[in-house]
């Protein structure tokens, strides 16, 4: 595929971006992008390191003059999100993403993008490389694996790391300098049973699909009140099985646990035609609600009932187990739980109901718990496992908790990139805590000390195949980063 960004500035930071999309690199498959930054910064003949996690940790020397400054980390993960479109064949772990620029944005064909964390990633490759700027001793941080579960993070030990001035280049508003972030913590359920096989003969089964929802990611979009797929499945499933006695056979929705879902499916069986086109009629009804109730938020919602032939793969859940888990999941709570006192605007606890799915024999929820306060993130979890064992699922775990970053306004690198902000724009940068989780206060648990900032370019709607990074604002970080590498 032609390379459309060649002719973007900052030209170098673009090339590197191309060369990143080109690259399968979708959490949990980091193999081929940890050995192409491995190459990178051994062919620059710089110091390169790699950890047990196969995060890389590239070491440049000062420019004459600044050896005494102080050593500043420039730290970027290396996977991206991977969701597709549900009407293009897409396999992230094999084909190439295919940007393009339309107007003042780039976006990708069908898929996410990976500007979360590309750019980062990119900026600080062409930083490496470049012989014009001006700075002290830097390190270039890459972390694997930071979608699924922050793993690279995890690992990142002192020594692996010696600055003491960490900038992590993952936010996604620009002119807003992040001083803290949420931690998090995933809750599993599962319900198990034996699967039924005996479908009377008039029986037939109807697939139904939600689709159109924006979706994006559950920390920096929880607040713009997007709806979540598979909350708006199980309210019209919950009426259905009331109304008509319906089976379900199975359900699907979403497939990350840090990404609101978009879409969400669902097999279920009907006592003949008569019934599937009253079921028909349901679903319409409940299209049109749907879009009515979430209008200014969505865009167009689409909800389908269609025919599908009863095979002998087709099994269904068993109906006690059916009335448990639909009213679980309609009593669970889902977004925004509650915002700062102190920041109104800003989000302190969430809860995104990631991912419903039923194989043989198992049903699976997941869910992201994210707060500021540990002990509010601790409740939520705890609410939703109140719910589940009301229900009697076989299987309820908290686990995967990360920790927040605690925000330090006294920082001395953020004085310093308030001064630059100001001088350069001739105005004051939004000073923020971030919902999303970051790295950073992972980082910082491992490595104590660190003086900290994240910030970046705009990128709209990550974690979701609408996701966008502005061209201009690109252009605007490379200013603002090498600026400050010269001023701190």
């Amino acid at each position: 595929m032609e390379n459309s960004l060649s002719n973007l500035k900052p030209s170098n930071v673009w090339k590197h971006f191309y060369e990143l999309t080109q690259i399968p690199r979708p959490s949990g498959h980091s193999e081929a992008i940890t050995l192409f930054i491995e190459n990178f910064g051994k062919k620059l003949g710089l110091e390169t390191l790699r950890d047990p996690a196969n995060n890389i940790c590239i070491r440049k020397p000062a420019t004459k003059g600044y050896e005494n400054r102080p050593t500043i980390i420039l730290q970027s993960h290396l996977d991206m999100v991977p969701q597709a479109n549900s009407d293009i064949q897409f396999d992230f772990t094999k084909d190439t993403i295919q940007p393009y620029i339309d107007g003042e944005w780039v976006k990708a064909k069908g898929t996410t993008l990976g500007a979360d964390n590309g750019i980062g990633v990119a900026t600080t490759m062409a930083i490496l490389e470049a012989n014009d700027l001006e700075h002290g001793p830097l390190e270039g941080l890459f972390t694997t694996d930071e979608e699924t579960g922050m793993y690279g993070a995890i690992a990142v030990r002192p020594g692996f790391i010696n600055g003491k001035i960490m900038l992590n280049l993952d936010s996604e508003l620009d002119g807003e300098l992040y001083i803290g972030c949420a931690g998090g913590e995933d809750v599993t359920v599962q319900f198990q049973y034996k699967d039924e096989e005996w479908i009377p003969k008039e029986d037939v089964a109807v697939k139904v699909s939600l689709t159109g929802l924006k979706g994006g990611h559950s920390g920096v979009d929880i607040h713009l009140g997007r709806a979540n797929a598979n909350q708006l499945l199980f309210r019209f499933l919950k009426d259905a099985t009331q109304t008509y006695d319906i089976r379900l056979a199975s359900v699907s929705g979403g497939s990350l646990r840090n990404a609101i879902p978009r879409e969400a499916f669902a097999l279920i069986v009907v006592d003949g035609k008569e019934q599937y086109k009253k079921i028909q009629q349901m679903v319409a009804g409940y299209e049109d609600l749907f879009n009515q109730e979430l209008k200014g938020i969505e865009n167009k919602i689409t909800f389908k009932a269609e025919f599908a032939e009863i095979t002998p793969e087709i099994k269904l859940i068993p109906k006690d187990i059916q009335h448990r888990f639909i009213h679980a999941i309609n009593g669970c709570p889902n977004n925004v739980i509650n915002k700062f006192a102190e920041i109104p605007d800003t989000v302190e606890t969430s809860i995104n109901m990631a991912i419903v799915q039923s194989s043989e024999g198992l049903i699976e929820v997941k869910f992201l718990a994210r707060s500021s306060s540990e002990s509010k993130k601790q409740a939520i979890c705890s609410s939703i496992e109140s719910i589940f064992t009301l229900a009697k699922a076989e299987f309820i775990e908290a686990g995967n908790g990360y920790p927040g970053w605690d925000p330090n306004p006294k920082s001395a690198v953020l004085a310093v990139m308030e001064k630059v902000f100001e001088t350069q724009r001739g105005k004051k940068p939004k000073v923020e805590v971030m919902h999303a989780g970051l790295e950073c206060g992972i980082i910082l648990s491992n490595v104590p000390g660190l003086d900290t900032v994240s910030f970046g370019p705009t990128i709209k709607f990550p974690h979701s195949p609408d996701e966008k990074v502005e061209i201009a604002t690109v252009q605007k970080f490379w200013d603002y980063l090498t600026a400050i590498l010269k001023q701190v």
